[in-house]
Formats: C-alpha cells, sequence, structure tokens
C-alpha cells in the first residue's frame, strides 16, 4: 500500500544542500547495489548496501525519477502522479554542474585531449579498446579512456550524467532505445554534418534499419557500432547425438521439446536470460511475449501485462529455464550464456545475433565449428527476432566535441572494420552496422555460418507491429516511452522471485499491470 513519507534524495544528485522532498513511496524492492554520481565529479562505481527502509524507499523514487525525466514531455505528464515531480526538479537544479557545452577548447588550441568513453563490457567494446592504439598513432594529441561497465550499470550512471548534465563522459554507447528519447530532449550531439561532410566516411553504408532507428526528425544522433538481432543458437554435436534436426524456423514449443529431451546433468537443454533489468530478461522475454499474441500496451495505452497471452508467455518461458535451463537464471544474463554456450555447457540459446561471431572465434570458444543457427522460435507470428543497436553518441556537454568525433567517425568506419579482421580475426567483425561489411570476402567465409540469417532477420523484422496487435510506439523489445527503463526494471526485480521459486507469477504480473497502468496513463 503506498503512502506519504518524506525522504532526503540522495546526495549524489543534490549540488549543495539536501531538501527534504515529499514523495509518493511505493513499498521498497528488493535491494539492489546503486552507484552515485555527483554532479559535476566521478565518483568510483563502490557498492552501497541498503538496509535502511527510508533508503530503499528512496531509491526506488530515484529509480522511478530517472524514468520520468528523461524528456520534458515525460515530465509534464508525470505531474499529476505525486510529488515526484518536485525530485526531478532537485536532479535537474545540478544542470551545468559539470556540463557547458560542447567548445572543443583543449583540441581548439592544439593542446593534448582526453577523451572519456563510456561503455558496456561487451567482446566486442573490448575489442575496440584493444584496438584504439590505432587510433591514437594517428592522432598523438588524443587519447582514448575507457570505462566499461555491466549493461545495468551503464545505463544507470549514463543516465544520470545526461539527466544533470554531468559532463563526465565524451563518447557513450547508447542503445536505440534510448537515441530517439535523448535526442528528442536535446541531451545528444547531432552528428549529421559531420558524418554527410566526410566522403571517405560513406554514411549511406551504414545498415538502413538500424540507422533508421537513430535518426530523429531527418538528423542522426548515433553512429551503429554493431547492430543485431536475434535467432536460436544450437550444438549441432549435441542435437546430433540425440539424433534431431532443427528447423529453420523453429516454434517455441518444438524448442522447448527439444531442450527438456537433451537436458543432462552435464549439460543444460537451453539456456535463457533471466537477469533483472528491461535490457536483461526482457528483452528476450518480451519477444516471447510477442509471438504468444500478447504486449505491453493496446493501441490506446491500456496496460495488457495481466492478459492471457502476456501471462502464458511468462510462465511458459519461467518453465522451460525450470525444466532445461540453467541452474541459476537470476544470476543470468548474456554474458553468463555466452560462457555456458561457448564452453559446451548449454545445448541451446536463444539471444542476440552477435553472439554468433564470439561463438565461432576458435580462440575463444570451444564449439567454433560446431554451432548450427535459425530464426527465432515463434508460436502466433512469422518472426519474433528484436533489432537493436549498440551505438556511439556524444552527449551535448562534451568540452571535446571535435575529438570525440573523430572517434567516432574511425570506430564505425569501414577501416575499422577492416583492421578487426586482419588484427583479431575475421569473425569478430562488428556486424549489422554497415552493409559492405557483408560483401568482404574474408568476413564472407568467416561469417558463413551466421553472416547471411543474421542479414535475412534483421531485414525481415517489423518494429513498427512485431507481435499480434498493433501498438503505438516503434520497437521490438521495448516500449518507447521514458518510462519504460523503470517499469521493466521493476517488473524484472519481482519476475527474480517467481524463477527463484519465492513467489508465484499472478501476484507478480497484478504488481506489474498497475505499474504498467500508470506509465499508459502518462502517454494518454
Amino acid at each position: 500500500m503506498r503512502g506519504l513519507a518524506v525522504v532526503r534524495p540522495p546526495a549524489a544528485f543534490l549540488c549543495d544542500t539536501t531538501v527534504p522532498v515529499t514523495v509518493w513511496v511505493s513499498p521498497p524492492l528488493t535491494p539492489v547495489a546503486t552507484r552515485p554520481t555527483m554532479c559535476g565529479t566521478t565518483t568510483p562505481h563502490d557498492d552501497v548496501t541498503r538496509t535502511d527502509a527510508t533508503k530503499s524507499a528512496g531509491d526506488d523514487v530515484t529509480r522511478r525519477v530517472e524514468a520520468m525525466m528523461l524528456t520534458k514531455t515525460a515530465r509534464r505528464k508525470a505531474a499529476p502522479a505525486g510529488a515526484a515531480a518536485v525530485l526531478a526538479l532537485a536532479l535537474t537544479a545540478c544542470a551545468g554542474a559539470g556540463g557547458g557545452g560542447n567548445d572543443d577548447s583543449a583540441a581548439g588550441d592544439g593542446g593534448p585531449v582526453e577523451l572519456t568513453l563510456a561503455t558496456v563490457n561487451n567482446p566486442q567494446m573490448k575489442d575496440m579498446e584493444e584496438l584504439k592504439s590505432a587510433f591514437e598513432e594517428d592522432h598523438p594529441d588524443i587519447t582514448v579512456n575507457f570505462i566499461q561497465m555491466e549493461e545495468n550499470d551503464l545505463r544507470d550512471a549514463v543516465t544520470k550524467d545526461v539527466a544533470t548534465d554531468g559532463g563526465q563522459y565524451d563518447i557513450v554507447t547508447v542503445g536505440s532505445y534510448e537515441v530517439p528519447i535523448w535526442a528528442e530532449n536535446g541531451w545528444l550531439t547531432d552528428l549529421t554534418g559531420d558524418l554527410e561532410s566526410d566522403a571517405g566516411y560513406d554514411v549511406d553504408d551504414l545498415f538502413g534499419p538500424v540507422k533508421d532507428a537513430l535518426t530523429v526528425d531527418g538528423s542522426l544522433y548515433a553512429v551503429p557500432f554493431y547492430g543485431e538481432s536475434s535467432m536460436l543458437m544450437y550444438n549441432k554435436e549435441i542435437l546430433d547425438e540425440a539424433g534431431i534436426t532443427m528447423p529453420e524456423h523453429p516454434t517455441w514449443q518444438e524448442v522447448a521439446d527439444i531442450a527438456r529431451e537433451v537436458d543432462s546433468d552435464d549439460v543444460d537443454g537451453i539456456c535463457l536470460r533471466g537477469k533483472p533489468g528491461w535490457g536483461e530478461v526482457f528483452a528476450p522475454l518480451t519477444t516471447v511475449v510477442q509471438t504468444f499474441g500478447g504486449t505491453w500496451f493496446d493501441e490506446d495505452w491500456n496496460a495488457q501485462v495481466d492478459s492471457p497471452e502476456f501471462t502464458e508467455a511468462v510462465q511458459f518461458y519461467v518453465d522451460l529455464v525450470g525444466d532445461a535451463g540453467e541452474a541459476d537464471p537470476v544470476s543470468t544474463g548474456f554474458t553468463e550464456c555466452l560462457n555456458n554456450v561457448s564452453q559446451g555447457r548449454s545445448a541451446m540459446w536463444v539471444d542476440a545475433t552477435v553472439a554468433a561471431g564470439l561463438l565461432e572465434d576458435p580462440e575463444s570458444s570451444q564449439v567454433a565449428g560446431k554451432m548450427g543457427y535459425a530464426h527465432a522460435p515463434v508460436v502466433e507470428t512469422e518472426e519474433s527476432g528484436w533489432l537493436w543497436s549498440w551505438n556511439l553518441a556524444i552527449p551535448e556537454t562534451t568540452q571535446n566535441r571535435d575529438a570525440a568525433v573523430e572517434f567516432v567517425k574511425w570506430a564505425t568506419s569501414k577501416e575499422y572494420h577492416q583492421l578487426v579482421g586482419t588484427e583479431l580475426g575475421w569473425s569478430r567483425v562488428p556486424p549489422g552496422a554497415r552493409t559492405s561489411t557483408y560483401e568482404i570476402p574474408e568476413y564472407e567465409e568467416a561469417a558463413a555460418a551466421f553472416a547471411p540469417i543474421t542479414r535475412d532477420i534483421m531485414l525481415a523484422v517489423n518494429p513498427e507491429q512485431p507481435g499480434v496487435a498493433p501498438q503505438p510506439w516503434t520497437g521490438i523489445q521495448y516500449v518507447t516511452i521514458p518510462e519504460f527503463q523503470d517499469l521493466g526494471n521493476q517488473v524484472s526485480q519481482d519476475l527474480a522471485d517467481v524463477f527463484a521459486g519465492r513467489s508465484e507469477l499472478d501476484p507478480v504480473l497484478d504488481r506489474a499491470q498497475d505499474r504498467a497502468q500508470q506509465a499508459g496513463d502518462a502517454q494518454k
């Protein structure tokens, strides 16, 4: 039951003084680690244990406000929800503490420039850091410092920084979910002129569906580092030993039956994400909901989370993981499943197509050459793959705009793809970003097992209507509203109790329905 409470906003969001603010507080979620960021300063990402109920409630409010403050429109619509809007104003009071525009003063006078790049810690980004010395050799006055974080931590840190004009980062990796919202709010640099004026960059070569998702009112606010859909990846040796042939377009029931058949004490039948986070468990799970006929919202922004189709899809997913999945789903995300599959500990995996290049890398994978690939499983739809990209963007608060643009162009160029191929291996070239990549003979040979199907799926999926029912937003594994980040995170925290056997599904979805309806009402 909600009640009024007086809490102090976390010190990370206050520049000078702490002002008590009256806000609506929900019962606190399971305590999670927080990584505070001071206005205009860089704070170590140390875990903070929250044991006090008031602090937990305050963190809950902070998560709500972070989502609501993503756009000016959202802040206006959020006002009737209660005095949480007042806290949003407290957050924006930090504006300018660390920012101040992108005048590129250091680069302009020819002095040395240090760029700070905040990135998700995916393997492709680690490759970028490994190869950055090639850029620095060609640009001796520019040094690029990488800060790599787990996906949930990255979203938390970067969102707080750009929302408060913190100015900590010159370049950030952001997803296709954030780009249109942040661009509308004026938080990202328009890169259109910089890219189109450089004939050698060839902006028209960027992969069409991915580029479109990063374009707002005709302007490009981020550049794809890699693009992806999702598909089924399976160990051919394990299935062959069981006498099983995988269809090219399997159904979810077929996949579930196979997973339960090959599951053993030594090998899990399947690996599926269960780690909390809207971009973790709800990335694959939302596509399952859609192909089962469910959706987060109908055309009028009425929540549909407790509908029979949504419930059936989530129960199917939870049961499959429990029967034939990994032992600890709540701790399992993309990276953990990648490790399991690459070491032969899981027979199948439904996840990002970008994983295929990693599975086929003999330097890091024990199953290279042993994997097969199929379209993501379906029920009521023809396709159920998602459409996503990790992109490089430049916050408006950077003081080093020109240098940041140079690095972004380098890391997303045709030449960079050639560099990855020759230095690290052609299967590790970032996929789904440039059309010309699929015409490189060495890449075609190294990626023959997965590149054609990846490209076909990315061109076949429909972000306008990925499920059975029409939807009032564009996006597949996410809802393109600022409130979805917080909504997905909260519901996934509750869902963790279902995976762990501490809760039944129905009460979790009942609470999720109420939360979703609040988000839907903000769009009406």
